[in-house]
């Protein structure tokens, strides 16, 4: 309808005042005014000159004329408000009742893109902080998969370092042969458990040093705990099959635990990149780079690029000593995905916000290097998520623990529908399950709603809320509209999908709904866009208000007229899909009943 009605428009001021008008303006018409679509009128004034009341008369005529969907027309001031007819409406929801996956693209044939998203420490579980870049790398990967494009979701886990020692000196210290059988544990907490103890020993190294003598940052330096930590690490490195053994049994506990976790969040992988796989790539690349003039060596053998002028400054690529930095790794990394993935036209990396100078250098350096698919990467930078007690340290062991966090979601999930009375008939198995889609569904939306790039204060209790813009109402609001079709005895295989006879008003609050419904396809792809599951958690909470206001103030079984009835009902049941469709891209599950 909107090339329609710019196409006419251009068509009508050609033909009543001789001039080729570029660009039309549309905007929705204002809740306060009369019409569904405005045709703005004061940009046109630099090429048709007069009065734009009458510029405005003069084309709505036209239009009201030329288009049968335009029923009627107001003018006010510089702004044509058009109302479009109900035979539009019913039509225009005729095709959205019968299209397969109504708001998702077809095919994939706007390239592949890989997006990188969670990529841990195996010395740690997952965190609070770790939930929110999962929720938005998945969401964003099936906002991608909706737009048509093909995807492909990764993770890098660093799986060696320091951080990995550390766990492994204090396991070997003081874990009396621990496993996560002989403790119950899963294996990302009892290693976490032993980073925290190697934090507290060392600590206490520190402290003894310091009484003798020592400067805080000469006792920092040479604890032994650390010296020890630091000597595993150079023994890793040379293939020590002592090392290299435990390091292995430990991150097998480790991804373990994470697998447990990641199915419970409900995100998948396609494929896994390992540390210690990648961090030595990007070496070749460094001395490819330098004979083409792109890095250059300083008097100490150590490799930089200088970007000074793009406005960054000069950038390490390579120590001294041959051995590479992060940078190094990251631009390996990328170029060998392409390798693995020839189709790849593009990367989004999920990473925090306190990265994104990091990623500005990266994304130059592969520009810089040649390679046409770095103008397609995007680095996906989110703010930290807090709580009201304040910031997590995770060697201090003050994390919040994503599994104890998706516990307690569904324990105040379940005290507040107690409260509500909402659940009488419920098995308790079917309260459980119940109580896990709520909470997890209420951790996700809190998370999804907010624009990536802002820094949230986590709220539990107030993100299960049943009222206001949460996970829990547009699933309340879900199971109430599955009420009304087993009432009806609708059957979701066999939609009417005759919507186009009937032959009825629609009442206001029908056509503000469709009006809603009209928005999803576009929606998605403005969410693809812009890398932001805000969007369409943001619009499923709009069409889900329309939904409720349509609810209390149109009756749906009650209807005497059949054929009003019928249409009502099958008008309830897309909209039930679509609540569910746009859940399904943020990873958010809708109960049948509530």
């Amino acid at each position: 309808m909107e090339h329609q009605l710019i196409s006419k428009t251009k068509e009508a001021v050609h033909t009543l005042f001789g001039v080729e008008l570029p660009a039309v303006e549309l905007q929705p018409t204002r809740k306060d005014f009369e019409g569904d679509v405005t045709v703005v009128i004061f940009p046109m004034l630099r090429y048709v000159k007069g009065n734009p009341e009458k510029i405005g008369q003069a084309l709505g005529e036209f239009l009201n004329e030329a288009l049968p969907e335009v029923d009627r027309f107001n003018v006010i001031k510089g702004f044509l408000n058009l109302t479009l007819s109900d035979e539009y409406y019913l039509g225009a929801f005729a095709e959205v009742q019968s299209a397969e996956d109504y708001g998702r693209a077809k095919g994939e044939g706007q390239g592949a893109v890989m997006v990188e998203y969670s990529s841990p420490n195996t010395n740690k579980p997952l965190h609070l902080g770790h939930i929110r870049n999962n929720l938005l790398g998945y969401s964003v990967s099936e906002i991608l998969k909706a737009s048509g494009k093909k995807v492909y979701k990764t993770q890098i886990i660093n799986d060696r370092g320091i951080h990995i020692c550390k766990s492994m000196l204090a396991w070997k210290r003081f874990g009396k042969g621990e496993t996560p059988v002989s403790t119950g544990l899963k294996g990302d907490k009892l290693v976490g458990n032993y980073y925290v103890a190697f934090d507290k020993a060392y600590k206490k190294e520190i402290d003894r040093l310091m009484a003798e003598g020592r400067s805080r940052e000469e006792a920092e330096q040479e604890a032994p705990i650390l010296l020890e930590a630091q000597e595993m690490l150079r023994r890793w490195e040379a293939g020590d099959n002592e090392v290299v053994s435990l390091w292995k049994t430990m991150n097998s506990w480790v991804y373990e635990g994470f697998e447990e976790t990641y199915a419970r969040l409900g995100v998948d992988f396609d494929t896994l990149y390992y540390e210690s796989d990648t961090y030595l790539l990007g070496k070749e690349v460094v001395e490819d780079g330098l004979k083409k003039g792109v890095f250059f060596r300083k008097e100490d053998g150590s490799v930089w690029i200088d970007l000074t002028e793009d406005g960054l400054d000069e950038k390490i690529v390579l120590r001294a000593d041959g051995t590479a930095v992060y940078m190094t790794q990251d631009i390996g990394t990328a170029i060998q995905r392409v390798k693995d993935f020839p189709d790849i036209d593009g990367m989004v990396y999920t990473v925090g916000n306190e990265q994104d100078y990091h990623f500005k250098v990266l994304f130059l350096i592969l520009k810089k290097l040649g390679f046409s698919w770095a103008e397609h990467l995007y680095h996906l930078s989110y703010g930290m998520v807090d709580l009201p007690e304040g910031k997590m340290k995770s060697r201090e062991g003050t994390v919040v623990d994503a599994d104890d966090l998706i516990d307690d979601m569904a324990q105040t999930a379940e005290e507040i529908s107690k409260e509500l009375g909402k659940l009488d008939g419920y098995s308790e198995e079917e309260k459980k399950e119940l109580y896990r889609i709520i909470g997890l569904g209420a951790l996700k939306y809190f998370i999804l709603k907010v624009d990536p790039r802002k820094r949230i204060l986590f709220n539990p209790e107030e993100s299960v809320d049943f009222q206001g813009n949460t996970g829990p109402f547009i699933q309340y609001t879900y199971a109430r509209i599955q009420s009304i079709l087993r009432k009806a005895d609708f059957d979701k295989e066999s939609i009417d999908k005759g919507s186009t006879s009937y032959k009825i008003q629609l009442h206001l609050k029908e056509r503000e709904l469709i009006k809603q419904l009209l928005l999803f396809p576009t929606v998605v792809q403005e969410a693809a866009e812009q890398f932001s599951p805000a969007l369409v958690a943001n619009y499923i909470y709009d069409l889900v208000k329309e939904f409720n206001s349509f609810y209390q103030q149109v009756t749906i079984l009650g209807e005497a007229d059949a054929q009003i009835r019928d249409f009502r009902v099958n008008l309830s049941a897309v909209v039930g899909e679509v609540i569910r469709s746009g859940f399904g891209l943020l990873g958010i599950q809708v109960p049948e009943r509530m």
